[in-house]
């Protein structure tokens, strides 16, 4: 049994292919960071299940370093020159994200691309339910989970330098083909309700939404909440982001409410079976009804469509990551344990499937 608090928090030492030499990244980022001197110490956080992250330690300041993970690598993935890009057109705004501070394409530094931001002080909560807090923290903090997630759907990507971001329109559909072929590229064993949904979903799509920037993976563990308030104080892992439909990435974020448990704890956490009101959590339709007041945005006439699409999706990601392990190439040591919740994610999507007419 995984407990994901203490496997997932912390920094590790970096060993083999994810290595970094110290010496050689400390003279680059002595040239090219501003304000960046001194020894320099480098750590990979747990965490990081795709793109390796790491905290640079000198005696003045804290940075964290993401990069592309080595190997061979999906079509597309791993994008770190993205994720740069949004958080500093984000960072502009006073969104909740990390200051980026530059980006380096030269592999001949790290190994890899990569990008380092600030180091954001505060606290990871790696299951929904908040183990160690208490009801009325619950509640602000998802209170204001929703509203930080809101917000990133009423920006107008034009004006805040992302027009160019990505296609935007067909968001649904071309998500759709896109993981439908890495699941294939990254299949390790059958499974019939993928083949099902990769055949069903694209003839049953939900009507398009507004082209907005969406996360593609926001949920409470890809937060840092501040240490002494119910506030989020940066949205991490830009990985997955796009222009696409808003609509998409908030049920996304809804998955929480119905994610099957796994043994090893290895999954994406759960309140499935937690006593929401005694925890101070809100129920999912309250917690969408939050949403709609904020955005004017309503998915409920095509919920069991979207929860379908994003349990597949997310079946598919996992399913990249245990390819990576077949290929050599995964960056965390839970990642094996990963397989065993594909199976599940697929079976929970058919199920929504059905109860949208499948």
């Amino acid at each position: 049994m995984i407990d994901r608090q203490q496997a997932f928090s912390g920094t590790k030492d970096a060993t083999g292919a994810l290595a970094i030499d110290a010496a050689r990244l400390r003279s680059y980022l002595a040239a090219h960071a501003p304000g960046f001197s001194g020894a320099l110490s480098v750590r990979q956080f747990k965490g990081g299940q795709s793109n390796p992250t790491y905290l640079l330690e000198t005696p003045a300041n804290k940075y964290v370093l993401r990069r592309k993970p080595p190997g061979k690598l999906l079509p597309s993935a791993h994008a770190v020159d993205r994720e740069f890009r949004v958080i500093s057109a984000l960072h502009a705004q006073n969104f909740p994200v990390a200051r980026a501070i530059l980006y380096c394409s030269d592999e001949t530094i790290a190994g890899t691309a990569f990008y380092v931001m600030d180091f954001v002080d505060g606290r990871v909560f790696w299951e929904p339910h908040m183990p160690g807090s208490n009801p009325a923290e619950r509640a602000a903090v998802f209170d204001d989970m929703n509203a930080v997630l809101a917000r990133l759907h009423t920006f107008d990507p034009a004006q805040i330098g992302l027009s160019d971001f990505g296609k935007g329109e067909n968001y649904v559909a071309r998500q759709v083909d896109r993981w439908s072929k890495q699941y294939r590229a990254s299949e390790t064993e059958p499974i019939p309700e993928m083949d099902r949904l990769i055949e069903w979903l694209p003839g049953h799509l939900p009507p398009p939404g507004p082209v907005r920037l969406v996360h593609g993976d926001y949920r409470l563990d890809n937060t840092i909440v501040a240490t002494d308030a119910p506030k989020i104080r940066a949205v991490l892992d830009w990985e997955l982001s796009t222009l696409g439909d808003p609509l998409a990435d908030f049920t996304y974020h809804l998955m929480q409410w119905h994610m099957p448990h796994a043994e090893a704890r290895a999954g994406t956490g759960s309140l499935a079976g937690h006593d929401l009101a005694a925890l101070g959590l809100p129920s999912l339709p309250d917690y969408v009804d939050r949403y709609v007041a904020r955005t004017g945005l309503d998915p409920r006439p095509h919920l069991p469509i979207y929860l379908a699409y994003n349990f597949f999706r997310l079946a598919a990601i996992l399913q990249g990551i245990v390819g990576r392990v077949r290929d050599g190439t995964a960056t965390n040591e839970n990642a094996p344990a990963r397989a065993q919740m594909i199976r599940p994610l697929a079976v929970k999507a058919w199920e929504f499937a059905q109860e949208a007419g499948a």
